[in-house]
C-alpha cells in the first residue's frame, strides 16, 4: 500500500484543494451545498453569512474579555483561558459528571415552559469507557425505539483535572443532550405515525441545526452567566460560523488549504495546527457537509423571530418547538412550509 501511494498514486494526484478545479466542479459543489443545507442558498450567500457571523461573534468574545478584566488582545485571551486554573476546577470524573447533572437540574424547570411534548425515552450521562476515551469526543448515542436502552450522553475524561469549562460545557450539554439530540432523535423514533424512512431518517441541516439552535437557548435556561461558560458557548458558535467561510472558500477557489488553516487562529478559534489541519481536510474530503449546522440553526432562529413578530401574543414558544420537532428531520425548505401552516392555525 505504501509503495502504491508513493510511486503510483501521489505522482498522478492533483495539487489543487477545492472542487472548483475538477471538471464540472462548480456545478458539483453547488449540488453538494444544496444537498447538505437542504436550501437554495448559493455558496456565495453562505460565505457572506459566515463572515457576518464571525464578525458578530468576535465582538461578543471581546465583551467577555472585558468582563473578566483581561488587558491583552482577544487572541491572547483565548490562549489564556485554555490554561487559566479558574476554568479547570474539577478534581475527579465524578465531579465533572456531577457538573453535567447540575446543568440538567438547573434547566429542568424551564424545559416545562419551552416544550409541551417531551420524549418517553430515558436519559443518562456517562463517562466514556476507558478503552476508547483517549480518542473520543463527547457524543450522544440514541436510545432504542422500544425504550430498553436509554439515550446516553458520553463524556470522555482521560484527565478530569484538565477538564476546561471554556470547552463549552453548558452549550455542549444543550447540543448533545437535552434539549438537543436527545429530544429531537427520541421524539422522532417514538413517533410510530411516521413511515420508517422518516422515523429513522436524518438530514444534517435539520438535526445538527436543531442541536446548534438549542445552544442559543442558554440565556433563557439561566446558563452562560459564568464568563468562562459564555466563552465556551461563543467558541462553539464560532467553529460553526468559520465552517461556512472555509468550506465555501475552499471549493470555490477563494481560499487554499494553507489559507484555510491560518483562518482558524485569525477568526479566534484556539486550535493547534494539528486540529486545524484535521478540520480543513475534513471539509476538503466532504464538501458541504459542515455547512448544515449553522445554516440549520439560523433557519430555526429566523422562523422563531418571524412568527414571534407576526403572531405577537398568540405566539407560544413551547407550541413552536413542538411543531418543529413533530415530524422528525425535514429539509429546511419543507420546514419553512410546515411552520407557515402552523402559524396560520395560530392566527
Amino acid at each position: 500500500m505504501g509503495a502504491f501511494l508513493e510511486k503510483e498514486y501521489l505522482p498522478k494526484a492533483r495539487d489543487t484543494d477545492g472542487y472548483n478545479s475538477l471538471p464540472n466542479g462548480n456545478e458539483i459543489y453547488s449540488y453538494y451545498v444544496k444537498s447538505w443545507t437542504t436550501t437554495k442558498k448559493s455558496p456565495d450567500e453562505i460565505n457572506k453569512i459566515g463572515q457576518q457571523q464571525v464578525t458578530m461573534l468576535r465582538a461578543e468574545m471581546e465583551k467577555v474579555k472585558q468582563q473578566v478584566g483581561f488587558s491583552g488582545t482577544l487572541e491572547e485571551f483565548i490562549t489564556f483561558v485554555k490554561t487559566d486554573p479558574k476554568a479547570m476546577t474539577y478534581k475527579s470524573a465524578k465531579d465533572v459528571l456531577a457538573g453535567f447533572n447540575g446543568i440538567l437540574t438547573k434547566i429542568t424547570p424551564k424545559l416545562k415552559t419551552m416544550f409541551n411534548v417531551t420524549p418517553k425515552t430515558k436519559f443518562e450521562i456517562r463517562q466514556t469507557e476507558k478503552f476508547r476515551e483517549a480518542s473520543a469526543s463527547a457524543e450522544y448515542i440514541p436510545g432504542t425505539p422500544d425504550g430498553k436502552r436509554p439515550g446516553i450522553f458520553y463524556v470522555p475524561l482521560p484527565d478530569p483535572t484538565k477538564f476546561n469549562v471554556t470547552s463549552g460545557m453548558e452549550s455542549l450539554f444543550l447540543h448533545e443532550a437535552i434539549p438537543g439530540h436527545h429530544y429531537q432523535v427520541s421524539l422522532q423514533q417514538e413517533n410510530t405515525k411516521l413511515p420508517k424512512f422518516m422515523r429513522f431518517g436524518w438530514f444534517g441541516a435539520y438535526g445538527e441545526g436543531w442541536a446548534h439552535y438549542c445552544e442559543t437557548l442558554g440565556p433563557e435556561f439561566g446558563l452562560y452567566t459564568d464568563p468562562y461558560q459564555k466563552m465556551g458557548y461563543l467558541s462553539d458558535q464560532m467553529l460553526r460560523a468559520v465552517r461556512l467561510v472555509i468550506d465555501t472558500g475552499l471549493h470555490t477557489g477563494k481560499m487554499s488549504r494553507e489559507e484555510a488553516i491560518k483562518y482558524f487562529p485569525a477568526s479566534n478559534i484556539s486550535y493547534d495546527e494539528g486540529s486545524a489541519v484535521a478540520e480543513v481536510e475534513r471539509y476538503m474530503a466532504m464538501p458541504g457537509q459542515a455547512l448544515g449546522y449553522k445554516i440549520g440553526s439560523l433557519r430555526i432562529r429566523e422562523l422563531r423571530e418571524k412568527y414571534q413578530k407576526e403572531l405577537g401574543n398568540k405566539f407560544n414558544l413551547a407550541s413552536f418547538h413542538d411543531e418543529v420537532l413533530s415530524q422528525g428531520c425535514l429539509p429546511l425548505d419543507v420546514l419553512n412550509r410546515k411552520m407557515e401552516l402552523w402559524a396560520k392555525k395560530q392566527k
